[in-house]
């Protein structure tokens, strides 16, 4: 019992005996003989007339085994229901006390042994509390927590086009994020992304030399990404006026990709949409942890919802307009998934735009996608993989009636020092024509390498130098060779 017990204990004690009591009031012999039985009950079972179904019984219990200052009479009985006198009342206090004083002793032998270890304690809590004090004051938000990245790119592309007069120039660009995580709740997100990015030129941003981690909205900084998720039961949804399909459904690579093309086991017909609005609906089966469990996700997003100069909604036949579902299985070291898309996208398809052509209304397009890790990293890699295919339906002579596409990556932990990751990866440059209508012959192949690997400098700093090689069909180009190094400044 700590010290300021002894304070709330020791009033009661005194207020016993305030004041005067009357003849009928004491019994001399009666707390005689309790205060002499003090030393004769250890365990509340050695009263005859207690029962574990009396409704004090765990509190006795505990000042009888725990202190040892309840005493009973020496025929046994502690009779429970019988009233009690005020001196009674302070031989119970005075045992009780007597016991409070015999454990403060003992603290007070352990404080002055343990002495320098107290004091450099304390002396640590009060530091602990003036920087929380702090960090409190100088918050920005109580809800919301900013993390940022910044990346800096320096690199060639041999594209050997005279009339461009890039051939093998160096460039360097860079992408500049914050990125707002806010909960109201603990269990949902409001999510926020800032970006300023210049990475437009046919350098990095053709589709067979897009880079995954590069940007193109300028040097001011705009709201790129925002959406917000709640969880509902087993349930999640997510909705926001800035979102693409595959943020909403189970990340289906483990592979890190520098061309854009490579990412998400092929940023094919299935995976993909234009930044706009959007919502959707996942859903995971609850199984212990390390299980494997079922998973499925649908979602509609629209490129044109937040460009009003189009004159054109979120729904419609010319809305841009993805609808994504998948269904997966398995857990965070393995995975495997089926997915499918209906696409309606007003622009997006229009010859010389895109490596699919020409789309005459609506694309259909399955995909399998999965991955692999192994449980230990070493010479065998985590592997990801991703194929899908496509068909529309084509009015006109040329249209693409059949698209196609793959990807396979490779990736390293660990690799020379702990920390580092190497990775190849190697597909189709998104989805390409197969067939057309009208074309005996369509012969649009298009494939990308690349290679990489990633030195961490820093728990926060990362250099992470590439090489790779495209061939576009849809490009007059001979094969385009390209090196890239990424710094990443992550806080």
């Amino acid at each position: 019992m700590k010290f300021f017990q002894q304070l709330l204990v020791a009033p009661a004690a005194l207020g016993l005996l305030a004041t005067g009591a009357n003849a009928a009031e004491l019994n001399i012999n009666g707390v005689s003989d309790y205060a002499a039985s003090a030393d004769q009950v250890t365990s509340v079972t050695q009263f005859s007339d207690v029962y574990p179904t009396d409704w004090a019984y765990q509190a006795l219990a505990g000042l009888v085994e725990t202190y040892g200052c309840v005493a009973g009479y020496p025929n046994g009985t502690f009779r429970g229901n019988r009233a009690m006198t005020r001196f009674e009342a302070a031989a119970l206090l005075n045992a009780c006390l007597d016991r409070v004083t015999e454990v403060t002793d003992e603290l007070r032998r352990l404080m002055a042994e343990f002495e320098t270890e107290l004091a450099i304690l304390k002396g640590r809590v009060d530091g602990l509390e003036a920087r929380v004090g702090e960090l409190e004051a100088s918050q920005f938000s109580t809800t919301t927590k900013l993390k940022g990245v910044a990346n800096f790119f320096v690199g060639a592309v041999d594209m050997d086009e005279a009339e461009k007069g890039m051939g093998e120039e160096v460039f360097m660009q860079y992408r500049y994020r914050l990125n707002l995580n806010t909960s109201f709740t603990g269990k949902d997100l409001l999510y926020a992304r800032l970006q300023a990015a210049d990475g437009k030129g046919d350098h990095w941003e053709t589709g067979d030399t897009h880079l995954n981690a590069s940007g193109s909205n300028g040097s001011a900084i705009s709201v790129d990404k925002l959406w917000y998720t709640f969880p509902v039961g087993s349930f999640k949804f997510t909705i926001g006026p800035k979102i693409e399909n595959y943020y909403m459904v189970e990340t289906p690579t483990r592979y890190n990709a520098v061309l854009k093309a490579l990412k998400l086991g092929g940023y094919g017909a299935v995976m993909g949409a234009s930044t706009g609005a959007g919502a959707g609906i996942q859903w995971r089966q609850d199984v212990n942890p390390g299980e494997p469990a079922f998973n499925f996700a649908i979602n509609y997003t629209s490129n044109t919802g937040d460009h009003s100069a189009e004159d054109k909604g979120i729904f419609g036949e010319n809305a841009g307009s993805s609808m994504l579902t998948q269904v997966g299985y398995g857990t965070r070291k393995w995975w495997i998934g089926a997915s499918y898309a209906l696409k309606n996208d007003y622009g997006k398809w229009i010859a010389g735009q895109s490596t699919l052509g020409t789309v005459e209304g609506d694309l259909n397009a399955w995909g399998l996608r999965g991955f692999w890790t192994p449980e230990e990293s070493g010479i065998i890699p985590s592997i990801s993989a991703g194929i899908d295919f496509g068909s529309a339906d084509a009015k006109n002579d040329g249209a693409t009636t059949e698209t196609f596409g793959y990807m396979v990556g490779l990736n390293w932990d660990n690799v020379f020092v702990d920390g580092n990751k190497a990775g190849v990866g190697f597909g189709s440059i998104g989805s390409y024509i197969t067939d057309t209508k009208g074309s005996a012959n369509v012969d649009r192949d298009n494939s990308a390498l690349e290679v990489w690997y990633d030195y961490q400098v820093t728990d926060n700093i990362s250099v992470k130098p590439a090489v790779f090689w495209t061939n576009n069909y849809d490009s007059d180009a001979d094969d385009k060779f390209g090196a890239v190094v990424t710094t990443t400044f992550k806080f």
